[in-house]
This record gives C-alpha cells, structure tokens and sequence, in this order.
C-alpha cells in the first residue's frame, strides 16, 4: 500500500488514504508503522477516509498505537492534499475533535479553523470538579516551593495542560511529561506544556504530546496555549507561537471564540508499505 510521509514544523506524518478500499488499523500496526527503527518512523499515523458530511475524514494515532481526537499539523497537511486533488482553497476535514474548515493561504501556509475551545472540568475532561479551569491545583516539586504550578486546562478537541512558566528548562519535560500525562486528574490522559509568555503577541512552548512524546510541533498545544494566556490576560487574543520546529500563527476570534491556527506544511516522500507494515 502506498503512503506519503509529511510533517508540520517537523510534527511528522505518515499518510494513509483509506478512501478506495477500508482499512483496519490495530493499535500493534500503528505501532510498527511510527516505530523509527524498524518502521517508516512518525509521530502519528494518519489515515484518510470517505465522510458523509466532510470532504474527508481523517482518523489519528500516535505513536505509541492509540486513537486520538485532534491533530493541528496533520490537519493543516490533509488539507493541502485537498487542496491540490480538488482544485480549490477551502477544504472540510470530520475528525474524532471535531469538524474542521480549511483554507489555503499564501507562502505554502495552511490555516485552520479549530472550532471553540471547552473549558468546562467535565468537558477536558478532569477527574474531579474544578469551578474555574484558568487555574488548578497542580504541581511538581517541593509542597513549600514547587518548581511548577497552578497550571491552565482546556479541550481544544483534546485535552491540555499549560504550566506558565519563565524558564522552560526548569524540569525536564522528557521526564516530567509521562508523569504528568497519566496524572489521575486527567483520565483520559492530557497534551503538557511549558509556556513562556515574551510579550502579549508572543509565546514560546515546549510539548510532550499525549502518546507521542516531546515534540517539534504541536498545533493543538499552540492553540490551546494561546487560548489559555488570552483567557487570563497574559496575551492578546492572537498571538505568534513559537516551538522548537517554528513558529504558528494563532487567533481566538472574538466574534465567535473559533481558533484559526496558520502554519506551513512540508511534503517529505511517498513510497510503498513493506511487507511486515501491511495494513
């Protein structure tokens, strides 16, 4: 079968197309596929199906074999296959988040309406109730000093959480991100991040991304980061995020809270499955 290889700030993909014949995936396939040793190597898989209500849709799993809801980057290189098979600027993507626009922009950009973000503890979702989600009572370290803290939550088609920070090396994110990820807060496991906020249109992030790991790039980590700093004024409601594979540009819109992500999209190569990844 063939795939295509493609990656978002480096948050890479490998892209099935599911649309002439069905696929099953297993959780042990998806593994062997994003396995960067004996597999293609990726972040997430992607598969692309028919939808009755999108002009795809598109299904994820990490690396470590699970099915997740969202994926930013990988939206935005869906969409650009989109773009070049119909011949338009606007693309509809139906994931397990939610449904998703697409437009074409200039420069190889990519911009993507995210749709509303959830705040609710239940929406996240949370273990317990927590009346006001810009802050919950979390932290790592020290009780009477701890390193990081009181951190933001929000669901932006999954679930993140944002500690806001002045030093993003003040844990070790590789270890503290497991961690965090199962904490019992989150029973459906949650995307952490580091946050640094540079000014009101600037923020610098560090992810470890829910079953994939540190990442380059996390458009739904963007997202929510920007949603969370507007929320309690740190930023202004747009603002350039930057993670170590580049920069996103991201907008809560104020007229009806939707999140416009904008990015570029790289394609890497396409090439056949071998016969121990067949699907």
């Amino acid at each position: 079968m063939e795939f295509r290889k493609m990656n978002g700030l480096g948050n890479d993909f490998v892209v099935l197309d599911a649309r002439p014949r069905a696929l099953s995936i297993s959780p042990e396939q998806a593994r062997a596929i994003a396995d960067r040793k004996t597999g293609i190597g990726c972040d997430q898989l992607i598969v692309i199906e028919p939808s009755t209500k999108a002009d795809v849709r598109m299904r994820i799993w990490n690396n470590e074999g699970f099915e997740v809801e969202s994926c930013g980057n990988a939206s935005r290189c869906i969409a650009d296959i989109l773009f070049a098979e119909k011949r338009k600027t606007v693309a509809t993507i139906d994931t397990l988040g939610g449904f998703l626009t697409c437009e074409k922009g200039g420069n190889g950009l990519v911009t993507v309406d995210m749709g509303v973000p959830r705040f609710g503890w239940q929406d996240i979702p949370l273990s317990e109730p927590f009346p006001d989600t810009r802050h919950i009572e979390l932290q790592l370290g020290p009780i009477d000093a701890p390193l990081i803290h009181s951190p933001s939550v929000v669901n932006v088609g999954n679930p993140h959480c944002i500690f806001w920070v002045k030093d993003l090396d003040i844990v070790d994110l590789a270890k503290a991100g497991p961690m965090l990820e199962h904490h019992p807060l989150f029973p459906e496991r949650a995307n952490i991040s580091l946050a640094r906020i540079d000014a009101k249109d600037h923020i610098t992030l560090k992810v470890w991304e829910r079953g994939a790991g540190l990442t380059r790039a996390c458009g739904t980590g963007a997202c929510a980061a920007l949603v969370a700093a507007a929320r309690i004024k740190l930023t202004h409601r747009k603002a350039t995020v930057t993670l170590p594979g580049g920069d996103l540009v991201v907008e809560w819109r104020q007229d009806d809270n939707h999140i416009l992500m904008t990015g570029p999209i790289a394609y890497e190569f396409d090439g056949f499955l071998p016969a121990h990844l067949a699907v």
